[in-house]
């Protein structure tokens, strides 16, 4: 099985100088990529110059994180792709477990290992914690993270399962699927585009696992924190034009009980004295109406009429019920 690590850098010399010697080490049997996305810093030149071994690839633009990968991925041959933020730390033999879930179950198309914390590495990390769930309404959780509530790493799990989607801070993909997929929305730009993928994979019929063997340790935020309104935006809209474009069920019921829902987080960002995250999320409720249209199209294509929520409402079970932890 031939895997390319493709990390997708932007003006990211510190992170790729802090981070890099992790994976060039613990990766011995991958071919180790940047894809350098039209940076203005010298991130290029001090790859280079400081790591010969790592090929690079230069993105003529900054297309965020989607386009970056899909115009990166085109110049890669290999088995499998293994996308992964530049804020990463990986541990030793991390791979092997990775390799073997994907030799050992055919249909499998997407892993995600277990995302810990850099800052805490007793704790699981927000962007994918143990592997990432939808409720009804398109709102995301994961097994040892719902919400800003991060569980301690108790070896609780140390499981490989069936999962809905896998983060986009490291995840491991096959080459010919992802290119059947026409590999991510570019519309997205940033936030939320991997369970985007992910949901077109699993109407199309391919598993996605987490495999707790494999740990890797993501400092996350590194590129918009969750303070950032632009975030803020971009998870609201993004979540929207996911749920429109692939759930299945009765649609217009489960996008106007998403919007109240959106509007209650605004109110509750003005309570917060944060009336740029309310704006936000008004600015992507137009923005989706704006794409409404083109969103609505790709339902027509999708084969496989799957149940796609484990949870109702992960927003009634956190802030009404206090269930905080994915295992209550």
């Amino acid at each position: 099985m031939k895997l390319a690590i493709v990390i997708l850098n932007w003006n990211g010399k510190a992170l790729l100088e802090q981070f890099l010697p992790s994976v060039i080490e613990n990766s011995k049997d991958a071919e180790i990529y940047v894809a350098d996305n039209a940076s203005t810093d010298d991130s290029v030149t001090f790859v280079k110059t400081h790591f010969p071994s790592v090929k690079i690839i230069q993105n003529i633009e900054n297309g965020g994180y989607a386009k970056g990968y899909n115009d990166a991925l085109k110049h890669i041959k290999a088995d499998v792709f293994c996308l992964l933020n530049s804020d990463v730390e990986v541990t030793r033999n991390w791979l092997t477990p990775i390799v073997n879930t994907f030799k050992n179950n055919p249909n499998t198309a997407i892993l995600q290992p277990k995302l810990l914390d850099f800052k805490n590495k007793t704790n699981f990390e927000y962007a994918g914690a143990a592997g990432g769930f939808l409720d009804k309404f398109g709102y995301p959780y994961c097994r040892g993270r719902i919400f800003n509530t991060l569980e301690k790493d108790n070896g609780q799990y140390n499981d490989t399962t069936e999962i809905f989607w896998a983060s986009g801070a490291c995840l491991f993909i096959k080459s010919d699927v992802f290119n059947k997929l026409n590999g991510f929305d570019e519309s997205f730009f940033a936030h939320m585009e991997e369970i985007d993928l992910c949901w077109r994979a699993k109407n199309e019929g391919y598993s996605i696992k987490y495999v707790g063997t494999s740990t890797i340790y993501h400092v996350g935020g590194a590129t918009l924190n969750a303070l950032n309104p632009k975030k803020t935006y971009l998870n609201f809209r993004n979540s929207l034009f996911a749920l429109t474009k692939n759930a299945t069920g009765p649609l217009f019921y489960i996008i106007f009980i998403r919007l109240v829902l959106d509007g209650i987080a605004g109110v509750k960002f003005l309570f917060e004295l944060k009336p740029k995250h309310t704006l936000a999320i008004l600015k992507a409720h137009f923005n989706y109406y704006k794409n409404l249209k083109k969103l609505l199209k790709p339902r027509k294509n999708i084969k496989n009429k799957i149940i796609y929520y484990q949870k109702t409402s992960i927003v009634i079970d956190y802030f009404v019920n206090k269930n905080k932890y994915y295992k209550s």
